[in-house]
C-alpha cells in the first residue's frame, strides 16, 4: 500500500511541526509505503553502534531519522517560500510540478514512472 507523496528526493522542505519546527533541509530519502521521508540535519537520533569486527569503530552515531511527509512543505526554489505543489499539464502533452504561489515550474514529471 503505497501512499502518494508529493516530495521527491533532493527537494528542499521546511518542518511544519514537532520539536524541529521550522527547520529547512534537504530531502535524502522518501519512504512512500510508510509516507516518511529523511531530511538532512532533521530529527537527529543518537544510535549506539558495536564494532561488527576489529577494524570497524563502534561508539555513538547521530543520524537522520523519517519525519511524516504531512510536516513537511516544499520550499520553492523561486520565491523561497514554503508551498504546495500542484501538477500542470502543458499543451505538448508534458507535465510538471508547479508551485502555487508563483507558479512557476518545479520539475518536469517523468511518463513511465511519476
Amino acid at each position: 500500500m503505497n501512499k502518494k507523496v508529493n516530495i521527491k528526493k533532493d527537494d528542499n522542505v521546511v518542518v511544519l511541526s514537532g520539536k524541529n519546527r521550522g527547520k529547512k533541509g534537504k530531502v535524502l530519502a522518501v519512504i512512500p509505503k510508510e509516507g516518511k521521508v529523511i531530511v538532512e540535519g532533521v530529527n537527529v537520533v543518537t544510535k549506539h553502534k558495536k564494532p561488527r569486527n576489529q577494524y570497524e569503530k563502534g561508539g555513538l552515531i547521530d543520524q537522520e531519522a523519517p519525519v511524516y511527509v504531512s510536516n513537511v512543505m516544499l520550499v520553492c526554489k523561486k520565491c523561497g517560500k514554503p508551498t504546495r505543489s500542484a501538477r500542470k499539464v502543458f499543451e505538448d502533452g508534458s507535465k510538471a510540478r508547479v508551485c502555487k504561489k508563483c507558479s512557476e515550474v518545479i520539475d518536469y514529471i517523468k511518463e513511465s514512472g511519476e
